[in-house]
């Protein structure tokens, strides 16, 4: 008997691995065991995947062929987590769930996500792979400050609760009404509602699904749970980020104490007797005037703590690790440039310049281990990080203050479409200035080299005449000839003037354009929300003043979002209108240098 089902209400897919499904279309199911609320099975446009088990009625009928093999069909009865009491849920046209079965495995915390680890990060960060030097040491307990204990694993040891398939960390006290699962209307995390009621009809009987792929960005972020109303604590005035209406739309609020950083003086150093050695760099805060030093490894721990804490800030990358050479001059000259960039970034924003663990990370004392434990400590428990982090959120409020989510949507479509725009034409830069360096530093070298010397051995064949007259002609060609030489290895050092630094700064920004998909994605995952609050709503399936609960939500998430765009924006035509002037300004003194140079050879044929 092959397994069949009949839609009983209109579903659109919204989410990657589900099929939309139309009223009365008979389905093919691959099993009729549900996995939290969803079947599988193929349309009749032969779409193959998941929709909700509640939008369906199973039949049976006789079928000439088997149906197609389910891919969960090894999963337990009870899906990733016990069932609700059958009295809890029932939906039309289905027999009532199961009591709750005995696990054969153990289950994550419950949140409607898959049974597998949650990435530890919100954002693309991922740990280091300790491919460089720099993590030699493990950050071992018998360590100075530079060498602070912490071994990669410890510094997150909130994977399960800042990790989207994990909602432990977002149970802080109270609890929406919009709060899925058995949580909150009693129904399985992840059902969705029957467009027709199927239950009591009532008004509040319709709650906003989650969304199925729990390693999406929006939902490993909080972005999700924030939005469905299951963030909730104490937020101290210290915390708050604020969002202001400025003359180009919302924007972070300025730093009040504005400051720089500059990183000087890499150095190496040894311990272990000499057995490890290592490069600090010595960085010095304006608004402190105090010096510390710090290597490599406490740049890429900050680096993680702030990619986990700010989904919606763009924390700008830093230079690639390099597994040898690393303490050679070059290497060491151009990470300590890429520093620079990165330091300069993090002091010009208005949210990662005062963020604690930045400031911990500028103003302990070298030598002060133990205080250097205490802030790192802190920061890696803080509790204002994925769903909570945007209780931290200060938007404007008033008439006038709410957006126009279809405007929202546009500018951040239209942004979209520029970052890719912007990411190929920077890699291309890239390429065609790197190209071009190489042809200076090997071609145009070689080549003018080689036109000097061929004025040389012109010079050599002359002097050969013996005469008195010619010497100063002999002496005028050979100087030609030098010049020549001196301009080939001018050509050579040139890309270090101008060129070099334009490809950093191309490469902090292609860090900053992998950054923004992912910023994106959680805007668009809260609009997608307060789109189907607003169908059940119309459906009269769900209160309004829930809808405008979600709304409001979706709101913060969409300032913050606009607020980092336009940062995003302001820095970017201060960086390249800067970076450009310099660049012109160097290809004119080089050129200026040649020319002298020529001038110089052709005033010796005066005297001759």
């Amino acid at each position: 008997m092959a397994l069949r089902a009949r839609a009983l209400y209109d579903f659109r897919s919204e989410n990657p691995g589900e099929i939309s499904l139309r009223e009365h279309e008979v389905l093919s199911l691959c099993s009729e065991q549900d996995i939290e609320g969803w079947l599988e099975g193929v349309n009749s446009r032969g779409d193959r995947g998941l929709f909700p088990a509640s939008y369906v009625q199973v039949i049976r009928a006789p079928a000439a062929e088997p149906p197609p093999p389910a891919r969960y069909a090894n999963l337990p009865a009870g899906g990733f987590e016990p069932l609700p009491p059958p009295a809890a849920f029932k939906p039309a046209a289905q027999q009532p769930a199961p009591a709750a079965a005995p696990e054969p495995f153990p289950l994550p915390p419950a949140g409607g996500g898959y049974p597998f680890p949650p990435a530890p990060y919100g954002g693309p960060y991922q740990p280091s792979q300790g491919s460089d030097d720099d993590w030699d040491d493990d950050w071992d307990d018998s360590s100075t400050v530079a060498d602070e204990p912490g071994a990669l694993g410890s510094s997150y040891p909130d994977y399960e609760a800042a990790g989207g398939g994990a909602s432990g960390r977002y149970r802080l006290s109270t609890r929406s009404e919009l709060s899925l699962g058995s949580r909150g209307g009693g129904h399985p995390a992840g059902h969705p509602h029957p467009p027709g009621g199927g239950g009591g009809g009532a008004k509040s009987s319709a709650t906003v699904s989650r969304n199925l792929n729990r390693f999406s960005t929006f939902v490993k972020s909080g972005g999700e749970a924030f939005v469905l109303g299951e963030a909730s604590g104490f937020v101290k005035d210290g915390d708050k980020l604020c969002v202001v209406l400025g003359p180009r739309g919302p924007e972070w609020q300025e730093n009040p104490y504005p400051f720089q950083c500059s990183i000087e003086d890499p150095t190496k150093q040894t311990k272990f007797k000499g057995m490890k050695s290592y490069i600090a760099y010595k960085l010095v805060p304006s608004h402190t005037g105090q010096q510390v030093h710090r290597r490599y490894k406490h740049f890429d721990w900050l680096y993680g703590r702030l990619a986990e804490k700010f989904p919606v800030i763009s924390v700008p990358h830093l230079p690639e690790k390099q597994a040898t050479g690393r303490f050679e001059e070059d290497f060491i000259s151009k990470r300590r440039k890429g520093l620079a960039w990165w330091m300069d970034h993090m002091c010009s924003h208005p949210v990662l310049a005062q963020c604690d663990a930045f400031q911990h990370f500028l103003t302990c004392p070298s030598t002060d281990e133990k205080a250097w434990k205490q802030g790192k400590r802190k920061a890696e428990k803080d509790e204002m990080v994925g769903a909570n982090f945007f209780l931290t959120i200060s938007v404007p409020t008033g008439p006038g203050a709410s957006l126009d989510l279809q405007e929202v949507e546009s500018q951040v479509d239209g942004f979209k479409a520029f970052t890719k725009k912007m990411d190929e034409s920077a890699l291309q830069l890239t390429h065609t200035a790197n190209e071009f360096a190489r042809k200076q530093v090997t071609g145009f070298k070689k080549e003018y080299q080689k036109v000097g010397h061929s004025f040389k051995c012109l010079s050599q064949a002359f002097e050969l005449d013996q005469q008195a007259f010619s010497a100063g002609l002999n002496q005028a060609i050979a100087f030609t000839a030098e010049a020549y030489d001196t301009i080939g290895d001018l050509f050579a050092d040139q890309p270090r003037q101008d060129l070099d630094p334009v490809m950093d700064l191309l490469a902090l920004y292609q860090g900053h354009l992998a950054n923004f998909p992912d910023i994106i994605h959680v805007q668009k995952g809260a609009l997608t929300k307060v789109k189907e609050s607003k169908r059940h709503v119309e459906e009269g399936k769900m209160e309004l003043q829930k809808a405008e609960g979600i709304q409001e939500r979706c709101n913060i998430i969409s300032f913050a979002t606009l607020a980092e765009i336009n940062h995003f924006h302001k820095i970017r035509v201060r960086d390249f209108k800067s970076q450009m002037q310099h660049f012109l300004q160097q290809q004119i003194l080089f050129f200026q240098k040649v020319t002298q140079k020529l001038e110089e050879a052709l005033h010796k044929y005066d005297s001759v």
